[in-house]
């Protein structure tokens, strides 16, 4: 799991400039697993983000398998990056892993205050996805 994070820090790691940064950022929102029409709803979207961004999630077979939306074009690639070190993952490997790629790229540091509480609401929502379906497993081997 952590090689994705590794690789996400040598792919930032090329650019000497937070724009540079950004332009990458925004480019990878086309690598973004799309969301089902019906899931752009409220129900969907996630409290606490300046912009509106939806997540859903589906465990197949053990595995947690994200998609998401976000009407700003930052957000997507922020959440195309979560996703792609997240996705295909069991529950328990989501809970436990630390996302250390968002400090190492610097993510963190050049982030508006209301953006990085969007991502901590970003990552809080996938993990209680994560929770959930570890709970349902929990209750079908009960």
């Amino acid at each position: 799991m952590d090689k994705i994070q590794e690789e996400i820090i040598e792919e930032f790691a090329v650019f000497d400039d937070w724009l540079d940064k950004y332009d990458y950022l925004i480019s990878l929102s086309d690598s973004l697993p799309a969301i089902a029409p019906e899931h752009r709803t409220e129900q969907y979207l996630i409290q606490g983000c300046q912009s509106r961004v939806w997540v859903d999630a589906r465990c197949e077979e053990g595995k947690v398998w994200f998609s998401a939306d976000s009407d700003a074009i930052i957000t997507r690639g922020i959440i195309a990056l979560l996703i792609r070190v997240l996705n295909g993952r069991t529950p328990r490997e989501i809970l436990d892993t630390e996302l250390y790629f968002i400090d190492a790229i610097g993510l963190s540091a050049n982030l508006s205050p209301t953006r990085s509480n969007g991502l901590l609401a970003m990552i809080k929502q996938m993990r209680l996805y994560a929770l959930a379906f570890e709970a349902r497993e929990h209750e079908h081997h009960a």
